[in-house]
């Protein structure tokens, strides 16, 4: 399967994820509204998912795809059923500590992700009870990491990408059914959303055992000592084991920031660990369809690289990657800075969402969206290093950039408040970017191909364009007073951003711009 083929999968599947999570924010907005306790569960939601970043889908996946691939392109199969099984034995033990752990340490997580909470004091106490319900969430999804894992190895991408779907619909579910009826039955009604979570995470793992049986590494699981104790004296293992340490603290450093800038706006006015969480859903479909699809599909194929010495290859995959990826996120930013109240106002803006929430959650999103392309070129240039095996180097970048935003929201946070923790995660991103890029460079392991300088003008002239068309769209229409008109606005938004993507491919293909470079390449 092609790269531009294998990327589109994941971005279409991607795509389907975000909008049924959209669906679910926004259902979420319109009936819970804004409040102390909705800032109790998104903290008491993103304990579980920290862990997940950090443990499953971070520093493991950056060890484990990089080990399988040269395993499978070394030893055949049969050498990675071997490497999946010890693997994965490991990995059960170790989440059910983790699990058991957490539930017990509710309270002191609360605590340190937002201390702030305590000035609500019931609010305080529904995160930890929350934290509680849904802290067994990593379990699952960290074996669902394993098995995605496996079959993006396999080049099998749909179902890895397709299974977050699962979690919106069993959230959208708990929102329209549980919900009520907690109501009904006079229960607060945000506790029903633990059903929904704990419910995705179940169903996110069982669509992957078909998938795993498919290819034949479904992973035998040990449960006797001898076995957990071969599983972890196998080298390979080992290897996972110490590609991680590093990892584990280059992923760690940006769920760190993310713990301080939590932190910190759980001390700002009421509402803002919300605001934040709204906006940085927007921003997860430009990155997401763009970022994660391009590193999900790169990383196998750029080990697989490596493993065969092949750089010219290599360096071929990450210059496509990089390409593709200002030819999408440039114009996007574009839209998140000059666009953000009438995609806020259009999408959220319903039941107990007031208009004040649209003007908060558009600062933020603008803030995010100035460093969208860093956000983005991440994903693209730290498998450049972990497909080599560096793990420290993205490590050390990535603690550099952790200061960088510290320094920011000092300076940021008491002028624009929650958009300035916004903004400092954007800005902390162009420099974890540039700086991954530049040691890319120097190592010689990324070699540009010719013709970036035409391509970059070529891009600055679309999206600047495309930024006067918007800031007039922006300007022209009364995108809040039409709350009493929602299919008005969803209607005039949806023709503003195709005349949006025709004014902007117009201009790229008038400037002398071959699209199918992308395909062919």
């Amino acid at each position: 399967m092609s790269l531009i083929k294998s990327a589109s999968t994941v971005s279409l599947l991607t795509l389907a994820s975000r909008i049924t999570g959209l669906i679910r924010d926004v259902m979420f907005a319109s009936f819970f509204g804004v409040s102390a306790l909705t800032d109790a569960f998104y903290v008491a939601f993103r304990i579980p998912n920290l862990f997940r970043r950090v443990f499953g889908e971070g520093a493991f996946s950056q060890a484990f795809v990089p080990v399988l691939a040269a395993e499978r392109t070394t030893h055949g199969d049969a050498g990675a059923k071997r490497l999946v099984d010890h693997v994965s034995t490991v990995l059960l033990w170790t989440l059910v500590l983790l699990c058991v752990a957490g539930v017990i340490g509710a309270p002191l997580m609360v605590w340190a992700l937002a201390s702030g909470l305590r000035k609500t004091p019931h609010a305080y106490d529904a995160a930890i009870l929350m934290t509680r319900l849904m802290f067994p969430y990593i379990g699952f999804m960290s074996l669902v990491a394993l098995a995605g894992g496996i079959l993006n190895t396999w080049r099998k991408f749909a179902v890895p990408a397709a299974s977050p779907v699962l979690l919106n619909i069993c959230m959208i579910a708990s929102i329209g059914l549980a919900a009520p009826a907690f109501r009904q039955l006079g229960l607060e009604p945000i506790y029903s959303q633990c059903i929904g979570v704990m419910a995705g995470g179940v169903l996110q793992l069982a669509i992957q055992v078909p998938a795993l049986r498919r290819i034949g590494m479904w992973p035998r699981v040990g449960v006797v000592a001898a076995s957990l104790r071969a599983a972890w004296q196998d080298p390979s293992t080992r290897k996972i084991l110490s590609l991680m340490l590093p990892a584990l603290l280059g992923v760690s450093v940006a769920q760190i920031s993310l713990l301080i800038n939590t932190q910190i706006a759980s001390y700002l006015p009421a509402g803002s660990v919300s605001w934040l969480n709204n906006a940085d859903r927007l921003m997860e479909f430009p990155t997401a369809l763009l970022g994660v699809a391009l590193g999900v599909v790169l990383m196998p194929q750029l080990a697989a690289a490596r493993a065969g010495n092949d750089d010219e290859r290599y360096s071929g995959m990450l210059d496509w990657g990089l390409r593709l990826v200002v030819l999408l996120a440039i114009p996007s930013s574009v839209g998140l800075l000059v666009f953000a109240v009438p995609l806020v106002a259009t999408l959220f803006h319903y039941g107990a969402f007031k208009d004040s929430d649209v003007a908060q959650v558009a600062l933020a999103l603008a803030g995010y969206g100035t460093g969208l392309l860093g956000l983005v070129s991440i994903k693209v240039l730290a498998p450049g290093f972990y497909a080599s095996h560096d793990m420290k180097t993205p490590m050390r970048i990535a603690v550099v950039a952790l200061i960088v935003t510290q320094l920011f929201n000092v300076a940021l946070v008491p002028l624009l408040h929650h958009a300035g923790l916004a903004l400092s995660i954007g800005l902390g991103a162009l420099v974890n970017a540039g700086s991954l890029l530049v040691f890319l460079l120097r190592k010689g392991r990324y070699k540009p191909q010719p013709g970036w300088g035409i391509f970059a003008l070529q891009v600055f002239a679309g999206s600047a364009l495309l930024a006067i068309f918007l800031t007039w769209a922006a300007h022209a229409f009364p995108w809040i007073e039409w709350r009493a008109e929602p299919w008005k606005r969803i209607g005039v938004m949806a023709a503003t951003l195709a005349a949006a993507v025709v004014i902007y491919f117009g201009a790229l293909l008038a400037a002398g711009l071959k699209l199918r470079q992308f395909v062919t390449r």
